[in-house]
């Protein structure tokens, strides 16, 4: 499912607009992400949490060359879904 799939889904089930679905999709994931920036989690309760982790500095390898090079450290979006949400999978 995209965006859109979402958004006429959210319009279908609301009796809102596709575009209205899609402003509050916009609007949700731009707070999600204003959020996640200034390092704070963000918990939908029966859904999942957002989460920002660090991964550390490691070596990889170069597939094509084979030859070791290093990878740099960097923040990553982690989700971690609800128990109601794994129990229904």
């Amino acid at each position: 499912m995209n965006k859109t799939d979402l958004a006429a889904k959210i319009a279908e089930n609301t009796g809102i607009t596709k575009t209205q679905a899609t402003n509050a999709i916009e609007t949700f994931m731009a707070a999600v992400a204003k959020s996640l920036k200034s390092g704070k989690k963000v918990t939908l309760m029966g859904f999942g949490t957002f989460s920002v982790s660090k991964r550390m500095a490691r070596k990889g390898r170069n597939p094509k060359t084979g030859e070791t090079i290093k990878i740099k450290a960097k923040k990553v979006v982690r989700f971690r879904p609800s128990q109601e949400i794994n129990a229904s999978l």
